[in-house]
């Protein structure tokens, strides 16, 4: 269809989610037209056309690192943002719809250092949200997420690469009630990595890492098929002229 322009400024690190109880679409990004600042907007699909309500601004500071998901227990939208105003920090927001607008609750801080790379998706089976994230230029950690009214608050985080970790992505696989993270495996020849993790309360374990390409793998992005139930990543091949590559993974 044809396009819609949903901020009239430089916009960057969008990331966006289908918000399945009010049948809109909200897209996070930082709106270099004001400072950078971390803003929503919600749009309506109708036939081949979207439109869009009026930006609202979720964190009036620099904005990075977006990544959202919608709970659908819980019926509201969750960003994840890196917080300039806040020393970097991996913040998380909760949004709710409500027709072409979205509100928001307090933010809070799930990792009190400057990290990176935020993953989130939400688990079904056990009504949490995950978010996988780069701490630092350290290891690949992931938390789990739980939405009370408009807030949310995290269990312990837990580290399932060591090493540095970065380029993720992140699903939930609803046939095996699992949440598979892909990452590039930057101690590792930054390969292509993919890790498996069950939910449990507000925790969260992990199986072996496998990889499913042996070389460089950048710009990571996944999803689940819930027709074949499989999941498939996308990547930048960096072992054959930077190709765009998909793959399909089962745990």
């Amino acid at each position: 269809g044809s396009s819609a322009v949903f901020e009239s400024a430089t916009s960057a690190s969008s990331s966006s989610t289908f918000d399945s109880s009010s049948n809109k679409v909200v897209v996070a990004y930082r709106d270099g037209g004001n400072s950078q600042h971390g803003t929503a907007v919600v749009g309506t699909v109708s036939g081949t056309s979207i439109s869009f309500g009026s930006p609202v601004v979720f964190n009036s500071s620099g904005s990075y690192e977006f990544s959202t998901t919608f709970d659908s227990n819980s019926n509201k939208v969750v960003i994840a943002y890196q917080d300039a105003g806040n020393s970097f920090y991996s913040t998380a927001i909760v949004g709710t719809v409500s027709g072409t607008a979205i509100s928001f609750g307090s933010p809070v801080v799930f990792n009190t250092a400057s990290s990176s790379y935020n993953a989130a998706t939400f688990d079904s089976s056990s009504n949490k949200v995950v978010i996988a994230y780069s701490n630092g230029t350290a290891s690949g950690n992931a938390i789990v997420g739980t939405i009370s009214g408009t807030a949310i608050s995290f269990g312990t985080a837990v580290v399932f690469n060591s090493s540095r970790t970065t380029g993720k992505s992140s699903t939930f696989d609803s046939l095996n009630n699992k949440v598979v993270i892909a990452y590039n495996d930057y101690s590792n020849s930054q390969r292509g990595t993919a890790i498996v993790g069950t939910v449990s309360g507000t925790g969260i374990s992990f199986g072996d890492a496998v990889v499913f390409e042996s070389a460089a793998s950048t710009y990571i992005s996944s999803t689940f098929d819930s027709n074949s139930n499989k999941v498939v990543i996308a990547y930048t091949d960096g072992g054959n002229s930077s190709y765009g590559t998909s793959i399909v993974f089962q745990p």
